[in-house]
C-alpha cells in the first residue's frame, strides 16, 4: 500500500507530463513541492515558473530553476499552473489556503490558461467546508470581518500566522458550502478580506487524483 508521501510523488511525476515548455506557475506546499523536484529533473524545456510563495520561489530557485515577476509574463505565455488543495470536488471547485498562500495562489492561477489541480483521493468531497474556510485579512479589519463572518454562520478563529503580503488570517469552521461560487464571492464583498480560499469562480481544468490503484485524471 502506497504511502500519502508516495501517492504526492506519483501525481507530481503525473503534472510534470503537462510541462511541455513555456512558464509554469508553482503552487505552494507539500504536493507542490514534489512537483518541483520534478520540474527540476526537466527545467531546461521550460522557460521559467511564477511562484505562488516566498517558501515556493526560494524552493525553485534551490532546484535551478528561473523564477519570474507575475507582472512580466504576458498572460498567453504562462502555460499551466500546478496545485494542491485541502479539499476539491468532482465540479473542480476548490477550498485551499492551508499553507497561508491563498492570495498569490489565486493571482497565479487567475492567469495561468490551464489549471492543474494535484492531491490524493482523501481531499476529493462532495461538499466544501469540513477543512476550515482560510480568508486573508488587513490586520486592522480583523474584528470587523470577524463579526462579518459569524453572521454568515461560520465559527472564525485567528491563526497564529502572518502571510506574505503581511495580512493576517481567520480559519472558518462550521460552514458546510453548498454553493461555492456565491460563497466565495460573498466573502470577498466583505471589506477588509483581501480573498478567501474558496476558488470556485476560477476552478481547476484538470484533477490529478493519487489513488492506490494509480493516478485518476478527471476534466472539466
Amino acid at each position: 500500500m502506497a504511502s500519502q508521501d508516495e501517492l504526492k510523488q506519483q501525481v507530481a511525476k503525473a503534472a510534470a507530463e503537462y510541462a511541455r515548455g513555456g512558464i509554469i506557475g508553482v503552487g505552494t506546499g507539500s504536493t507542490a513541492n514534489y512537483f518541483i523536484e520534478e520540474l527540476a529533473k526537466i527545467k531546461s524545456r521550460i522557460d521559467g515558473a511564477v511562484a505562488s510563495s516566498e517558501a515556493t520561489a526560494q524552493r525553485l530557485r534551490g532546484h535551478g530553476i528561473k523564477v519570474l515577476d507575475l507582472n512580466n509574463v504576458s498572460p498567453g505565455d504562462l502555460e499551466i499552473y500546478v496545485d494542491g488543495a485541502d479539499e476539491i470536488t468532482e465540479h473542480m471547485h476548490m477550498l485551499k489556503g492551508g499553507g497561508g498562500a491563498l492570495t498569490r495562489e489565486k493571482v497565479v492561477a487567475a492567469v495561468a490558461q490551464k489549471f492543474i489541480c494535484i492531491c490524493d483521493a482523501t481531499k476529493l468531497v462532495p461538499v466544501l467546508g469540513k477543512f476550515p474556510l482560510p480568508v486573508e485579512v488587513l490586520p486592522m479589519a480583523r474584528s470587523h470581518v470577524a463579526r462579518e463572518l459569524t453572521r454568515l454562520g461560520g465559527q472564525p478563529v485567528l491563526r497564529d500566522f502572518t502571510t506574505d503580503n503581511g495580512n493576517v488570517i481567520l480559519d472558518v469552521h462550521g460552514l458546510t458550502i453548498v454553493n461555492p461560487v456565491e460563497t466565495e464571492a460573498k466573502i470577498n464583498q466583505i471589506v477588509g478580506v483581501v480573498t478567501n480560499g474558496l476558488f470556485a469562480a476560477r476552478p481547476a481544468d484538470v484533477l490529478l487524483l493519487a489513488t492506490q490503484e494509480g493516478v485518476r485524471t478527471l476534466k472539466r
